[in-house]
């Protein structure tokens, strides 16, 4: 018989580009082959530094290229579908006739972005609470932060307004994507994108235009909204081999994908720890989120699939702390005329921290802030001179992680909601085996690894 179709699933992720082909089986889709590069796109912002968090979209972009050049051919020939997946709240600029230049690669034609500006990711921290206190009140259950698509938009309002007159479209990394693949004029988002950029009310699926007017904001740059899970268009030309008249996904949430990917029983909640960490539990049909947000609340409710939503503990505070207290120990042992690579001290302080089955020291490891506490610091306590040694330390910093987390969504609460069972995922949790001995520690479920949580298996599967 025929071969069977193939759908492309892709994630545009803060530090990395995955993609995944899955084909048709008879027990549904299963992974074929699946290709992940590093985009080592970080950009020093000059006009926001040092607050400033963007990466080189061209970057992006070469390491999704080298993502699809990777993959099977033949099996690229037959893929019918592609969902696309990435980093939410972020935004990315371009010119809608010019966002890209199409070229020959060794495996087709692809495209290089062109009149594009660099990406202001989710992690971007220019617009402080007294700016963001400035902006009018926006009508959403999302209280507005700084790093959303919105708030970096007024930031450049009052900034740098001749920078956003060079542009007349705008979308998050992933739809900026799913535009060029479509060639269309105007961006189309998902409510998931839409709602994590502040100012779209998910009960009636559209933007606060009204009070943006008011404001001066520029709602052309606006992209139209549609609902999580269908069709944006079709690729425009071959891409990498895939054919001409692909049909591809409205761009999605990497955060709802990855749950897509694994959570089958309402029961179950999602534990992820990867750059940043997210503790997750679906909210019963029918549920609608408050009119307003409460800012003082660590939960926030993210749309999901089919006028589903989930509840989420999401903290800024994850893989990235460990990656800073890695960074000090490298920039320390530096500053002693000794150099040690930061990829050799992972595996050191792990081991010493399994040595170390207690610590009394107590890290509150936000070194971040969180989104409903911004200006929130680090801080250790609870110091005595037989507990600095490095598994001491890193023992009390992983517990602080998993902590942290669990005060913003209470094992009560979990309780309360009938959850039976933890599915743990995310690149720091895999790697880490202190972070996962403090899981089992502090949460009273079983908790089951191995459920590979992936954001572009995810974003296949909705296709």
């Amino acid at each position: 018989g025929p071969a069977p179709s193939c759908v492309l699933g892709i994630d545009l992720g803060t530090t990395s580009v995955k993609a995944a082909l899955m084909t048709g089986t008879e027990r549904g889709l299963a992974l074929a082959q699946s290709c992940c590069r590093e985009t080592q796109a970080h950009s020093d912002s000059l006009e926001a530094a040092p607050q400033g968090m963007e990466q080189e979209v061209q970057k992006i972009i070469r390491a999704l290229n080298e993502c699809l050049a990777a993959l099977p051919q033949q099996q690229l020939q037959q893929v019918t579908h592609i969902g696309i997946s990435g980093q939410m709240h972020g935004v990315v600029f371009w010119k809608s006739d010019k966002g890209c230049k199409w070229s020959e690669s060794g495996t087709g034609p692809a495209f290089e972005p062109d009149k594009v500006s660099c990406l202001v990711t989710w992690q971007d921290g220019r617009c402080s609470p007294t700016f963001l206190s400035s902006l009018p009140l926006p009508q959403s259950h999302v209280s507005l932060a700084t790093g959303f698509g919105c708030a970096t938009v007024y930031w450049y309002l009052k900034n740098s307004p001749d920078f956003l007159k060079a542009y007349d479209a705008a979308g998050t990394i992933q739809d900026y994507v799913v535009a060029m693949l479509c060639d269309l004029k105007k961006p189309l988002m998902s409510v998931q994108n839409a709602a994590s950029w502040g100012y779209f009310n998910c009960r009636n699926k559209s933007w606060n235009t009204d009070i943006l007017k008011k404001s001066g904001f520029p709602v052309h740059l606006l992209p139209e909204v549609g609902d999580p899970g269908s069709i944006a268009g079709r690729t425009t030309c071959a891409w990498h081999g895939i054919p001409k008249g692909a049909k591809v996904g409205i761009a999605l949430g990497d955060f709802q994908c990855s749950v897509y990917s694994c959570l089958t029983e309402r029961t179950d909640a999602v534990l992820n720890i990867s750059t940043s960490a997210q503790l997750t539990i679906s909210m019963p049909l029918g549920f609608q989120p408050p009119e307003a947000p409460d800012p003082s609340s660590a939960l926030t409710y993210f749309p999901y699939f089919n006028g589903d939503y989930l509840a989420v503990a999401a903290s800024l505070n994850g893989g990235n702390v460990l990656a800073t207290f890695v960074g000090m120990v490298a920039q320390w042992t530096q500053e002693l005329g000794l150099q040690v690579q930061e990829s050799a001290i992972y595996p050191r302080i792990i081991q010493a921290a399994l040595a170390q089955k207690h610590s009394k020291l107590s890290v509150h490891p936000t070194v971040f802030g969180e989104r409903h506490l911004p200006e929130q610091l680090a801080s250790v306590t609870s110091i005595g001179a037989s507990e600095l040694s490095l598994g001491h330390v890193t023992r009390a910093l992983c517990r602080g992680i998993v902590e942290n987390l669990c005060s913003m969504l209470p094992v009560q609460h979990l309780e309360e909601t009938g959850v039976k069972r933890i599915l743990g995922s995310g690149s720091a949790l895999a790697r880490n085996e202190v972070l996962r001995q403090e899981v089992e520690r502090i949460f009273p479920f079983p908790v089951v690894y191995g459920k590979d949580v992936d954001a572009a298996v995810g974003a296949a599967m909705v296709m």
